[in-house]
């Protein structure tokens, strides 16, 4: 292989390794402040709603969230929010 056409590869790989360099040491970011979240998901009724509705209960924060499909609409609807904290402390304080 001539002289000629090994140079620009050498530059390239090395440009690639001052790249993965830079990259590799730069400091990282952290998007969340709270440990991941575990979500159960659980399909039901309601009375006076054609559709089906899905409860989606985050465990980590104890909300509950109830959504439905409307396909008339081709969208997502919420139908209702709970913080079963909050529900709690408030059947505790009542007893």
């Amino acid at each position: 292989m001539p002289r000629k056409s090994i140079r620009p590869l050498i530059l390239l790989n090395a440009g690639l390794l001052v790249a993965l360099a830079g990259v590799t040491f730069m400091p990282s970011a952290v998007a969340q402040l709270r440990p991941r979240s575990t979500y159960t998901m659980v399909g039901g009724t309601v009375n006076g709603i054609v559709q089906g509705v899905c409860y989606i209960t985050d465990e980590t924060t104890n909300e509950v969230v109830a959504i439905s499909w409307y396909e008339n609409q081709k969208r997502l609807v919420g139908l209702g929010y709970r913080n079963m904290s909050m529900d709690a402390a408030q059947a505790a304080k009542t007893r």
